[in-house]
């Protein structure tokens, strides 16, 4: 009987994988599908080379370079702040807080990962933006900047969370032997640790750049949805997602403004995904290393 639950409870777990698989699948023909009718009119060169997202305009255009390097922009802003502020703070969490204090620090992470994420551009836009505005002396806060300041706040926990579990994976025997050694403890997480975990670190890294640029509504409230190529963080930009989420409802069904959408999400959807196979492939060497 025990075995017959294991044989069904592994047959579930199966299914539900394969289940899994064919959403993604269906998802990506079902984006691909919708995309295609846009080329007919339109060039690959012109989609992703023109600076122009004029879709309302007569003649419409649908470039969407400036939209992938305000997202890039923003992203890579938020993984910047992110970074150093994720990685401190699994290594403190995982190497120098005391019982007590770590669990205090894994509720605060945990509560930091749970705010809604309107919540939060709800304070960059009334807070972050005026503090932005005031300190730099600039005609709005809404910019790539304070996109990316709001947006590390909801990668930090990714990072934090991830980051730790790579560091507790490091051997203990590694950790005493350098302190055998006459290593001090800062010594030991620089030179030891951290480097054990690296791979382990930079999936946690990358995840969070794909929780970045997966963002909607952050994005959409505090960096000034100006479809133009940015020259700068402290600049309004528009990203991929805010387009989806701000012209969906308006455009005509059908229509290349329609089509031109879902061919953003398409390309929203391959670079999620060659960022997620990247982390996924850096995890498996890290429990391979382990």
């Amino acid at each position: 009987m025990r075995k017959l639950k294991e044989i069904i409870f592994e047959k579930a777990i199966a299914g539900m994988s394969f289940f899994s698989i064919a959403i993604l699948i269906l998802i990506l023909i079902f984006l691909i599908n919708s995309s295609i009718p846009l080329f007919r009119t339109v060039s690959l060169k012109e989609f992703f080379l023109s600076s122009l997202w004029r879709p309302i305009s007569e003649p419409p255009k649908f470039g969407i370079l400036p939209l992938i390097l305000g997202s890039l922009l923003v992203t890579f802003g938020a993984v910047i702040i992110g970074v150093p502020l994720g990685v401190g703070c699994a290594v403190y969490i995982a190497e120098v807080a005391g019982d007590r204090a770590r669990e205090y620090f894994k509720v605060l992470v945990e509560l930091i990962a749970g705010i809604p994420s309107v919540v939060l551009g709800f304070i960059g836009m009334v807070i972050v933006s005026s503090w932005v505005r005031n300190l730099f002396d600039l005609p709005t806060g809404l910019t790539a900047f304070t996109g990316a300041v709001t947006l590390a706040f909801m990668v930090v926990p990714t990072i934090a969370t991830l980051s730790e579990d790579a560091i507790n994976a490091v051997p203990k025997d590694y950790v005493a032997a350098s302190l055998a050694l006459g290593a001090t403890r800062w010594q030991t997480i620089y030179r030891v640790v951290i480097p054990a975990s690296a791979s382990g670190i930079f999936a946690a890294i990358l995840l969070g750049f794909g929780r970045a640029i997966g963002e909607t509504m952050v994005v959409m409230m505090v960096c000034g949805n100006a479809a133009v190529i940015p020259h700068g963080f402290f600049e309004p930009v528009r990203t991929l997602t805010a387009t989806i989420a701000s012209e969906m409802g308006e455009t005509v069904r059908g229509s290349n403004h329609y089509y031109a959408l879902f061919a953003v999400g398409l390309v929203l959807f391959a670079i999620s995904f060659c960022v997620n196979l990247i982390a996924d492939i850096f995890l498996r060497r890290r429990r391979g290393g382990a």
